[in-house]
């Protein structure tokens, strides 16, 4: 599986943000997609992710209400809208894909920089 993902830059505090990840390869019908981010100095943790079937979401608490993921199946995409960004968001941003049964794959990461 191969993930290219895209969308970071800079932005303000309070300022939005859309990333999106494009998936091609061997895709199972049930599978998850999502993001994880790695900040400086800290551990890599998951953002958010979605489910193909039914397309159940998971988010990280502290994005909850302020990040939405969202998927189109028909072009094995997935994106991540952010808004009232902080600057504890700053990190690299890194999409997978994970099919039934099988490890993450992983896309190159895209930098999101939360600054004024």
């Amino acid at each position: 599986v191969q993930l290219q993902a895209s969308g970071g830059g800079l932005v303000q505090p309070g300022g939005s943000l859309n990333l999106s990840c494009s998936a091609s390869g061997n895709i199972f019908r049930i599978n998850s997609m999502g993001w994880h981010r790695q900040a400086p100095g800290k551990q890599r943790e998951l953002v958010a992710s979605i489910t193909s079937l039914g397309g159940r979401t998971t988010y990280l608490d502290s994005v909850t209400g302020r990040f939405t993921i969202s998927r189109d199946n028909s072009k094995n995409m997935v994106y991540l809208q952010m808004t009232s960004l902080k600057p504890e968001d700053t990190a690299v941003y890194y999409c997978h894909l994970r099919n039934l049964g099988s490890d993450n794959s992983w896309g190159q990461g895209t930098l999101v920089t939360v600054s004024s």
